[in-house]
């Protein structure tokens, strides 16, 4: 049996590029506060894959890289499961 648990979280701030042109056009005019609107999205956390059998359990941590890193995880799993069930 093969399961993916999705163990990742995402973090949204105000980015650094957004605070920089909000300080520097704050002095030009006061539509440089706009930039502080910019927020940035991070993705943190892993995919944890876990295969059980008749006697044996193996489970891994796969580190979430992007958006796309479960979705990732989840087409490698189930090739793996049409490759365990051709054999």
């Amino acid at each position: 049996m093969w399961t993916v648990t999705d163990m990742t979280y995402q973090h949204e701030s105000i980015s650094t590029t957004g605070v920089v042109l909000a300080l520097i056009f704050f002095w030009f005019c006061l539509l440089g506060l706009l930039f502080l609107l910019m927020k940035e999205r991070r993705v943190g956390g892993y995919v944890q894959v876990t295969v059980q059998g008749p006697g044996f359990h193996h489970a891994t941590m796969i580190p979430a890289t992007g958006p796309q890193s479960v979705f990732t995880a989840q087409q490698m799993v189930n090739y793996a499961r049409s490759l365990a069930a051709a054999a």
